[in-house]
């Protein structure tokens, strides 16, 4: 069942019973019984002439994230304030299954528009908010991903080894902070930091987008600290409360 839920994302919103048996490769009786308890559930709905999408419960479920999630509920008074001070564009985003999901966005007063918004997958080894996170995870997870995907760490400029490219992200985790220039959006600076568990392990990033016009290497400093002060805060508020 899970496997039917996969199937709905950016590139396709809608399926067939027809499209999923030829993606899934099962039989005709196995699907529709998945689809009855999803339907049951809630989780997929079918409409005649449509197909089937992710159903209402899927909706729900995303409201009980968005308020009991501590990542959230912690982080977007912080990101917040981060905004209001540096004008541009917020992001939250959390680590998971090999992938960086933004949850949540701040905006402050900015011309920038970031169509990362919540629920939108990043890239994983572009920009500074996927980055940050590499920069953290440990050697064995770091190398699975390098080996599905050594191509995409090549075209970063980090190295063209699994060596270089492990060398160039512990340079990131010392300083605590991880600056690209126009790596996902051309004419930004995104300035991330990592969000850390009680046990130091890495949960996702706060970040911030920046017009790149203008900003000197001072200027690039001073927010690089703020952003990574900002991340402290978040991670030291989650472990307070016992998130």
């Amino acid at each position: 069942m899970l496997e039917i839920l996969d199937l709905f994302g950016e590139g396709r919103l809608r399926w067939s019973p027809e499209q999923m048996m030829a993606r899934l490769g099962w039989p005709r009786s196995t699907l529709y019984r998945y689809l009855r308890i999803l339907s049951g559930a809630g989780l997929v709905t079918s409409l005649p002439g449509i197909g089937y999408t992710l159903g209402p419960r899927v909706a729900e479920l995303d409201y009980a994230m968005r308020s009991g999630d501590p990542l959230i509920a912690y982080g977007r008074p912080v990101l917040r304030t981060l905004v209001d001070e540096v004008p541009g564009i917020g992001l939250l985003c959390r680590y998971y299954r090999g992938r960086v999901l933004c949850v949540h966005q701040e905006a402050g007063a900015t011309v920038l528009r970031s169509s990362y918004e919540r629920g939108r997958g990043m890239p994983l080894v572009r920009g500074a908010a996927s980055r940050v996170i590499l920069a953290c995870l440990r050697s064995a997870e770091l190398e699975r991903l390098y080996e599905a995907q050594s191509r995409e760490f090549h075209r970063t400029g980090m190295g063209k080894t699994l060596a270089q490219v492990q060398m160039s992200l512990r340079q990131i985790r010392r300083q605590g902070y991880c600056v690209t220039h126009a790596e996902v959006t051309p004419g930004v600076i995104g300035i991330a930091a990592p969000v850390m568990d009680a046990e130091g392990g890495i949960i996702g990033s706060l970040s911030v987008t920046v017009p790149e016009a203008g900003v000197s290497e001072r200027r690039r400093r001073l927010l690089a600290d703020r952003v990574a002060f900002s991340a402290q805060v978040l991670t030291h508020s989650m472990r307070a409360s016992g998130a």
